[in-house]
């Protein structure tokens, strides 16, 4: 087994979209997988903040300071401290910061399959390797399909079929070795 590459409460920012992960909780073996999100002023105009989709997985958004914008399934909603929404899996969504000043929550997905691991590869791109990224932060689409190829089932664009992800990222996953790319953490297999 991999030993995970953070510690209990560690901090990884990504400097592109002002998100930073706190990972509160390392545990791989829970039902639930939760960690802590702080959004700088502006944070999350790119990354998560396109519409996305969890097939198998419920994620939910507890603010814990500021307010957090989440667009779900075309309805725009903005949750205050103490306010919670649950984003049933399979619904289209993306958030952002809500407000001119910092936003603090808490993330969980239910079941959490290997979702730990998935956004500490989200995480740690960006910092191990910001050349890899474009001045927003978003990922090269061979980098993208590498990571959703081995992460099957944990996200996909919303709007187009996820066959047709799946088939295109299966396909990328190779050339993106070729090319050099890297996860920063691997799947449990």
């Amino acid at each position: 087994m991999t030993v995970l590459p953070v510690t209990q409460g560690e901090r990884v920012r990504n400097a592109f979209n002002g998100e930073t992960f706190i990972f509160t909780h390392l545990s791989e073996n829970a039902e639930v997988v939760q960690f802590d999100v702080y959004l700088e002023p502006g944070g999350m105009l790119t990354g998560t903040g396109m519409q996305h989709v969890h097939p198998g997985a419920d994620e939910e958004f507890t603010v814990i300071s500021g307010k957090l914008s989440v667009v779900l399934d075309g309805a725009s909603r903005m949750l205050e401290p103490g306010q919670s929404l649950n984003v049933v899996r399979g619904t289209p969504h993306y958030f952002r910061n809500g407000h001119e000043g910092e936003t603090l929550l808490t993330v969980r997905f239910s079941p959490g399959q290997q979702f730990l691991r998935f956004f500490l590869n989200m995480s740690l791109g960006t910092a191990n390797h910001p050349e890899w990224y474009d001045e927003r932060g978003e990922p090269p689409l061979l980098l993208r399909a590498l990571t959703l190829h081995a992460y099957a089932g944990h996200g996909y664009a919303a709007g187009i079929p996820i066959w047709i992800q799946q088939a295109l990222f299966a396909a990328l996953s190779p050339v993106a070795l070729l090319k050099g790319y890297r996860l920063s953490v691997p799947p449990r297999r």
